[in-house]
């Protein structure tokens, strides 16, 4: 198929190439012009066939809404435009909304995968019609990983990133608590190797996981995870997982620590939120911070 795709960054950058190693032909901009194919999303869409597709991967939030209102005015009846950023789900609805005035296809995606989706694949939650959704499957089944799993049409249009949502909400309690395992192993004087008892882990235990296993890869660099401070951003998504508990009267204590837990390491440099921060560079290539150097009286 050919497509186009708006965003080549980390994720949009390999999702391309995966598209092209699958056979499809894909035309990206970008607003750096050492990363794209196309002047100009004009000279982007003039080199692709009708009816159109369009995969959007710029940030969520005001880009990502000045990106689909260009596209209104570019595109036609009949063309496609997919979201596989991490937009809100709310925003998805307003975006299928404005898009559908003049018969232009909308589909959310959630998309998950970072950056080792290029060779693993990425995992795929899509909200749309189920004509859109047709059309674009073999997009579709080349991002995804090989095997049964990893791709699902979610429903309508906002599922997509709804379902990514809660995802991103769930790998944060997660992420917490392999954390927080860590911290315990690394304070008491019992424990002579943190690292190896987390890589034991890695087969055999209920816990096993590939969040357990981007750990011990951050452990292996940096056993204690000195070059790391505590200190753990949140993408919003999380964010956006309590709130919508909170609208629909499910709690979700764990997912709601979770978060709070990183508002906490923006103010005290927390042992626990070095390891969340590591998995999260390993996963996604998040930048971390960088732990300051021991002043003389904290030096053994």
């Amino acid at each position: 198929m050919d497509l186009g795709l708006i965003g080549l960054g980390k994720m949009g950058g390999n999702m391309r190439e995966r598209l092209r190693r699958g056979g499809h032909t894909v035309v990206g901009y970008d607003r750096n012009p050492d990363l794209s194919d196309a002047d100009s999303l004009e000279d982007m869409l003039e080199r692709l066939p009708s009816p159109k597709i369009v995969w959007v991967m710029v940030p969520a939030g005001e880009i990502t809404h000045q990106t689909i209102s260009t596209l209104k005015d570019l595109l036609g009846e009949g063309d496609i435009v997919i979201d596989g950023g991490n937009s809100r789900w709310t925003d998805d609805q307003a975006h299928g909304e404005q898009l559908g005035e003049k018969g232009i296809g909308f589909v959310d995606c959630g998309v998950s995968g970072g950056v080792w989706g290029l060779e693993n694949g990425y995992a795929l939650m899509a909200g749309g019609d189920k004509a859109h959704i047709e059309t674009l499957q073999p997009i579709f089944d080349t991002l995804k990983p090989e095997g049964e799993f990893g791709w699902v049409h979610a429903g309508r249009v906002g599922a997509g990133h709804f379902s990514k949502m809660v995802h991103n909400g769930i790998e944060y309690a997660i992420m917490q608590s392999y954390a927080e395992g860590w911290e315990l192993l690394e304070k008491v004087a019992e424990v002579d190797n943190v690292t190896e008892v987390f890589r034991s882990w890695r087969e055999g235990t209920v816990i096993r996981s590939w969040l357990l296993d981007l750990l011990v890869a951050a452990l292996d660099d940096d056993t204690h995870l000195e070059k790391i401070a505590g200190y753990a951003e949140d993408s919003g998504e999380g964010r956006w997982t309590v709130e919508a508990g909170i609208d629909h009267a499910v709690a979700t204590p764990a997912i709601t620590a979770a978060l709070y837990a990183r508002f906490v390491s923006r103010q005290d440099d927390s042992p626990a939120m070095k390891a969340v921060a590591a998995m999260r560079n390993q996963f996604g290539g998040h930048a971390t911070k960088v732990s300051a150097p021991p002043t003389t009286a904290e030096k053994p």
